[in-house]
Parts: C-alpha cells; sequence; structure tokens
C-alpha cells in the first residue's frame, strides 16, 4: 500500500499536512514521538531512535521531512533517514526547511543539497512562521503577558507566512508523486512585514494594544535562552534578527499560488481568524 508518511506530524504544520491529505483520500500516516492510540495511521518515529524509522517508512513511497528543530547541526540525524528512504523506494520527498540559515549551521545547506539530490526531493524554503505570533512561542508569550514585541530587528521585514500555506503546498507536492515539481521553492506571504507593523495589525484587528521594544542582539539571545532554548541555538536566532534589520531577508516569491492555486494569506486574515488569541 501506498501512502505519505509525516513526520512531525503532531505539531503545527504536520497536523495540517496529514488533514489535507487525508481529506484529498490519501493515507497519511502520523509520525511523532507520541503518536495518538485513537489514529490508526499514527506511527512512533524519533529521530534520536533509529530503530523507529524503518517501520515508519513501510508502505509509504512519498514523506514529508521536518528536520529535528532547535538544531544547528541537524544533518548527522537526517542523512541515515534520507539513505533508509532510498533503499525504501521513496518517490517523493518533501522537507520543510528555512528560507533563513542560522549562523553557524552549514550543515543545514548541505542538508538541503543532500534532499534535492534523493530521487523526487523538494525542498520547501520557508520564511518567518505567522504561528509565531501565537502561543506557545516565546514571542507570543511575551505579547501576552506583557503587550508587547522585543526585537532586535528594527524596522526590517521578513516575508512571513501561514503555517496552513506551507502545509497547502506540501500537500499538493505530496498528493501526486507524478506532479512535475522543481527541487526548491521559497515560501512566503504576500508581502515583507516589520514588527512594528505587525504590531500595529493585531491592535487594530483585536484592540489588544501591542508595543514594540527595541532590544540588543545580545538582549535577546538571553531572553531566548531563558524561555528555553539551547544556548547555541538561542544565539542563532538572535543573529538572524540583524540579518532582517539590515534586510536581508526581505524576500517574496510567488510559490504558494504556484502549487496551491490560491495566493497566500495576508498576515491581516491570519490575526483575524485567531483573534481569540489576543483578546482573550
Amino acid at each position: 500500500m501506498s501512502g505519505v508518511l509525516v513526520t512531525g506530524g503532531t505539531g503545527r504544520t504536520g497536523r495540517t499536512v496529514v488533514r489535507v491529505l487525508r481529506a484529498a483520500g490519501v493515507r497519511a500516516r502520523a509520525a511523532s514521538r507520541n503518536p495518538a492510540a485513537a489514529d490508526p495511521d499514527a506511527v512512533r518515529f524519533d529521530w534520536n531512535d533509529p530503530a523507529t524509522h524503518g517501520p515508519a517508512l513501510d508502505g509509504t513511497d512519498r514523506v514529508f521531512l521536518l528536520p529535528p528543530v532547535e538544531s544547528v547541526d541537524p544533518l548527522p540525524l537526517v542523512e541515515p533517514f534520507l539513505r533508509r528512504a532510498r533503499r525504501a523506494g521513496v518517490r517523493r520527498l518533501v522537507m520543510l526547511g528555512s528560507a533563513i540559515v542560522l549562523p553557524n549551521a552549514p550543515s543545514a545547506v548541505e542538508m538541503a543539497a543532500r534532499v534535492r539530490a534523493q530521487p523526487g526531493g523538494v525542498v520547501l524554503r520557508a520564511s518567518g512562521f505567522m504561528q509565531n505570533f501565537l502561543r506557545p512561542h516565546p514571542l507570543a508569550e511575551h505579547i501576552h503577558r506583557h503587550g508587547e514585541i522585543r526585537t532586535a530587528a528594527g524596522d526590517g521585514r521578513l516575508g512571513w507566512v501561514d503555517a496552513r500555506d506551507i502545509a497547502a503546498s506540501a500537500a499538493a507536492l505530496l498528493a501526486d508523486p507524478g506532479v512535475d515539481a522543481r527541487s526548491d521553492y521559497l515560501i512566503t506571504g504576500p508581502h515583507g512585514m516589520s514588527y512594528p507593523q505587525a504590531a500595529r495589525i493585531i491592535t487594530a484587528q483585536t484592540g489588544r494594544q501591542v508595543r514594540v521594544e527595541r532590544v540588543a542582539e545580545e538582549e535577546q539571545a538571553a531572553a531566548y535562552r531563558a524561555s528555553g532554548m539551547p544556548t547555541e541555538f538561542a544565539a542563532a536566532l538572535a543573529a538572524v534578527e540583524r540579518g532582517i534589520k539590515e534586510g536581508r531577508e526581505d524576500r517574496v516569491s510567488t510559490a504558494v499560488l504556484e502549487l496551491t492555486g490560491r495566493p497566500p494569506r495576508a498576515f491581516a486574515e491570519f490575526v483575524s481568524d485567531h483573534a481569540y488569541e489576543w483578546t482573550r
């Protein structure tokens, strides 16, 4: 039986990929460290336990690949899985990558190259997730508790994209392994947006006053560490904000429209859909 293995199948993006594929009549296996007992197509998968990889791949010919999160060096864990997927005859492998390359994380670039070299390998390089404005992300938690966005990005803009649009783009590639596809897509929202612009939109849409507190890169790294992030990863994320401030991440694309047939959601629509997050 053919089907799709969705790693990270219970996360924000993965569970939407599962839902979209199943709605289209495609068998989707939701893979996670703690699979739901009530889901007959849920399977245990742990990047740190290679013994879970083979059973998860059994009976599937397509994979949605979510690399290990909060890691600046994911390739050592992902590479053995890629070899196993090739041996298992996987025909389409779609990896959710990032449009932003973390500083001091060269293996992320190499990992994307390895995926593109796989049969049917596709990399989705997603820009910043709009879902970062929803709890439990540290950005959202700070808005909820203090009514402010702390950022070292200044007025720099990012092509923020809704995870639902990322999932829909991935599902479009995974539903039919024979569909023509490029090996690489930049996935963004319809326009670039700064944190001050985001604060104004949230305030206007919900009535919740949100202000912006501009901080230094070192302060931001300390705040990320305090939220529980590993030290190296926290420093890398804070350094990314410097790149945003300098304009290096202000990019948009039409990939969501190309893959799904509809334009990506704007941030104002995202805020309207989740207004309860800021008003409760």
